[in-house]
C-alpha cells in the first residue's frame, strides 16, 4: 500500500493551495481518508476527514472550518484538501492517512500514511 501526497509549498497569507493524496494497493473507496498536520514542536492533529464510498460525511477541525474542503475521487484513488484563506498558523507538515474503521482522530487508528508534504504560509 502506498499513499503519495503532493501539493505543498510556500504561499502568502490569504492564498490557496490544494493537496492531493493518491493511493495504490488498497480498495480506496472502502477507506476513510483524512488529512493530519504537525507543526514544529506540536502533536500531529487531524485537520479533515471524509467517509468512504460517496464521501458524503466530512469532518473538519474547528481551526479550518469554512476555509478547508476535503473531497475524494474514487475513480482516481485520490483525496484532496483544498485550503483557502491560508494563515501563518496553518504552516505545518501535512499527511494523508487511511483507515478501514471510519471517523477517527487518533493517529494510531490509521492503517496507512502518506509521506509528508510541507505547507508554509508567510505573513
Amino acid at each position: 500500500v502506498q499513499l503519495q501526497a503532493s501539493g505543498g509549498g510556500l504561499v502568502q497569507a490569504g492564498g490557496s493551495l490544494r493537496l492531493s493524496c493518491t493511493a495504490s494497493g488498497l480498495t480506496f473507496s472502502t477507506y476513510y481518508m483524512a488529512w493530519f498536520r504537525q507543526a514544529p514542536g506540536k502533536e500531529r492533529d487531524v485537520v479533515a476527514g471524509i467517509s468512504w464510498r460517496s464521501g458524503s460525511v466530512t469532518y473538519y477541525a474547528d481551526s479550518v472550518k469554512g476555509r478547508f474542503t476535503i473531497s475524494r475521487d474514487n475513480a482516481k484513488n485520490t483525496v484532496y484538501l483544498q485550503m483557502n484563506t491560508l494563515k501563518p498558523e496553518d504552516t505545518a507538515v501535512y499527511y494523508c492517512a487511511a483507515n478501514s474503521y471510519g471517523f477517527r482522530t487518533r493517529t494510531y487508528d490509521y492503517d496507512y500514511w502518506g509521506q509528508e508534504t510541507l505547507v508554509t504560509v508567510s505573513s
